[in-house]
Parts: C-alpha cells; sequence; structure tokens
C-alpha cells in the first residue's frame, strides 16, 4: 500500500490518492469514489478487495478542498452529521475534474496497462454515473448512487459500460426516482442496471446496512465487468 499525488488541472494544488496494488502487473487500475464518509477504512478495505482481483486500487482523496484526509465512519450520529455537512459542501463538477486527473494519472502510473475503470458508492456512485456520461473511463461501476434520476438527460452521452448497482429499498433514493432509472436504462447497449433486495449501503463491509448476499451478487458482477473491460 502507498499513496499517489495527483495534480489538480485548475491550478489549485494536488491531492493524495490511497493505492493498493495485486501481486502482478501490469494490470488496470480501479479508481475508486469515495462515500461521504471521505477515504476510509471501508474505502481502504474495498481497495484491498480490488488488488485481490488483481486490478491496482487507486482511491483519491475528493474532500481535499475542503479538508484533506477525511477518514470517518457510519457509526456515531457526530460522524454522520460530519459526513453530511461534507456532503452539502462539496463541490461535484470540481469533485469530477479531479477524478478525470486520477484516470489520467492512473493510466501512466507504474504497474499500469493503461485501461481504467471508475467504481464510486453512494456519493461515489453518483460520480461514477457522472464520469459515465463525461470521461473516457473504459469502464464505470455505481453502487446505490443518489439522485441518479437527475444525470438521466445526459445518458446518451455513455460510451462505455456502465453498471448500475440500486438498492430497491434505499432511504436516499425514492423509489419513483429509482424506477426512472431502471425505465430509462433498458435496452440500453452499454448500461445495465440491477436492483438488490436491500438499503443504501448494502455493499459498505462492516456498515451499518451491510447485506452480504446482495453485496456478494453485486460484486461478482462488477468483477466480471472490470476483467472485461481491464484485461
Amino acid at each position: 500500500m502507498s499513496n499517489l499525488t495527483i495534480k489538480a488541472t485548475d491550478g489549485s494544488g494536488s491531492f493524495n490518492a490511497h493505492i493498493a496494488a495485486p501481486k502482478t502487473s501490469p494490470a488496470g487500475v480501479v479508481v475508486l469514489i469515495q462515500e461521504i464518509f471521505g477515504v476510509n477504512q471501508a474505502m481502504r478495505d474495498a481497495a484491498a478487495w480490488v488488488a485481490d482481483l488483481g486490478f491496482i486500487a487507486v482511491a483519491p482523496d475528493l474532500f481535499w478542498r475542503i479538508e484533506p484526509g477525511i477518514d470517518i465512519t457510519d457509526k456515531t450520529e457526530a460522524e454522520w452529521k460530519r459526513a453530511f455537512e461534507l456532503f452539502q459542501t462539496f463541490d461535484q463538477a470540481k469533485g469530477i475534474e479531479d477524478l478525470k486527473a486520477t484516470v489520467a494519472a492512473a493510466r501512466t502510473m507504474a504497474g499500469a496497462n493503461g485501461k481504467v475503470a471508475t467504481m464510486g458508492y453512494c456519493l461515489g456512485g453518483r460520480l461514477a454515473f457522472m464520469m459515465a456520461e463525461q470521461s473516457d473511463a473504459d469502464v464505470n461501476i455505481s453502487y446505490y448512487g443518489v439522485g441518479l434520476d437527475g444525470l438521466l438527460p445526459d445518458l446518451n452521452k455513455v460510451s462505455k459500460p456502465l453498471i448500475v448497482h440500486i438498492a430497491d429499498k434505499d432511504e436516499y433514493f425514492p423509489a419513483e426516482g429509482r424506477a426512472k432509472v431502471a425505465e430509462a436504462t433498458k435496452g440500453h447497449a452499454l448500461v445495465k442496471c440491477y436492483n438488490y433486495p436491500a438499503d443504501h449501503a448494502f455493499a459498505r463491509v462492516n456498515g451499518t446496512h451491510w447485506h452480504g448476499l446482495s453485496a456478494t451478487i453485486a460484486n461478482g458482477r462488477s468483477a466480471e465487468a472490470l476483467a472485461a473491460a481491464l484485461a
């Protein structure tokens, strides 16, 4: 495990990304996009899982413009309050700029084979969907992204595979919005949308809403998509 320093494209500074490397290289890179809790233990665990699959995991600190090094959990009311404050303060457009910079850096980093995916959770799930519409990443995977129905007008811009994992009991994404996403993506050649009988954050390891069966099925689908796009 190590860190990668990435320069922001707007000249405002640089930010760090946590790295987990596989046993063999060259390998494809998976840019992991954080939840509202920062690059915390759950994200580092996800990075370790990605490395175990045989890919390089890169998890950029997207909250660096607010406060570098945010690392909190979903276990206390105070942390939840802080997380929602960060979410409300976070500039998503700048986040996409930083993710594009991360993808560009990942293509040429040591040990990489030039192919890059994005995979995000919660806030990161929304950003992964946005990256599918706005970036050249080779595949994008969204776990329980919030407000995805608001991104549907640009669905025609998706030019690489997009996997969308939706929680059917998601308290942060109303049923009406989830239905719109399912309907809009139906039959799309590059988009696969899956629903799971679980709550928001069902795949967060050791999280309060962890749902083992849904997480295992979703992660299997993600692994297949990564293997197909990054090999």
